[in-house]
């Protein structure tokens, strides 16, 4: 790795996203604020997922017993001792909020990747954005996104339950988690001599897409490889059907 070469940091989905989605010289959302935090709520599911701690069974969402290592505990508390299972979309209503989205931008600022700023209104504190600090982490992020949009071989599948990220804890890395999970249900599984994305990448532009952020960010996006590497990821439709409930209440609530 060269000086040039953006250095890679271990960020959960919803951190992830949430770097992505904020503009990096103002602090504010690229997307509007319901679908910011649709989207996180949303990506908190999918990091569970990724770690193995959550599924999709038949139409509920349900906890699998794993014990993984996450920031993500509370939420999956809750998942855990709810006494009758929800849906994916049920449960994006539910963690939706603007304390998670904020929970999350102060991970990162206290990590240096960005920066807490009140603006200040009549002598009060009216509002806290997060402009960008450390570009690095970003970077790296935009780096595997446009290759693995680049690269998007045409019969990739959505991302697994926690095979991928099982196989790479053990040491193999994202390659080995490829080629490790079960036949069938590979994330990203692609055409002979073509490297897979990780699975943690394809999980990202779905949510991304999800938000309507994939087109604002990579305008130049084939956009069939993007639907290709986003399709039947079950926590960007539970995000879409979010969005799409809360678009439909806006419209009826416009014409009372």
């Amino acid at each position: 790795m060269n000086a040039e070469t953006p250095q890679a940091v271990e960020l959960s989905l919803p951190q992830a996203f949430l770097l992505l989605a904020t503009d990096d010289k103002d602090g504010k959302p690229e997307v509007p604020v319901f679908a910011l935090r649709t989207t996180v709520a949303g990506a908190i599911l999918a990091e569970l997922d990724l770690v193995g701690a959550i599924e999709l069974q038949g139409k509920h969402v349900r906890a699998t017993g794993a014990t993984p290592g996450t920031e993500l505990q509370h939420e999956l508390e809750l998942i855990r001792g709810k006494s009758r299972p929800h849906s994916a979309r049920r449960w994006v209503s539910m963690l939706e909020g603007r304390a998670q989205t904020q929970r999350i931008y102060e991970q990162m600022a206290a990590a240096g990747i960005v920066e807490h700023v009140g603006e200040k209104h009549l002598g009060r504190f009216r509002a806290v954005r997060y402009p960008e600090k450390d570009h690095a982490p970003e970077a790296a992020l935009l780096e595997k996104i446009r290759t693995a949009l680049r690269a998007a071989p045409s019969d990739l599948q959505p991302p697994e339950t926690g095979a991928a990220e099982d196989a790479a804890a053990a040491g193999g890395g994202p390659e080995a988690a490829t080629q490790d999970a079960t036949p069938g249900s590979k994330p990203g599984t692609p055409k002979p001599g073509t490297k897979a994305p990780e699975a943690r990448t394809i999980a990202l532009i779905a949510l991304m897409q999800a938000a309507g952020l994939l087109g604002k960010l990579f305008p130049e996006a084939d956009r069939v490889r993007a639907s290709e590497l986003a399709k039947d990821y079950w926590p960007s439709r539970a995000v879409e059907d979010e969005l799409r409930m809360i678009r439909l209440a806006e419209e009826e609530a416009a014409t009372l």
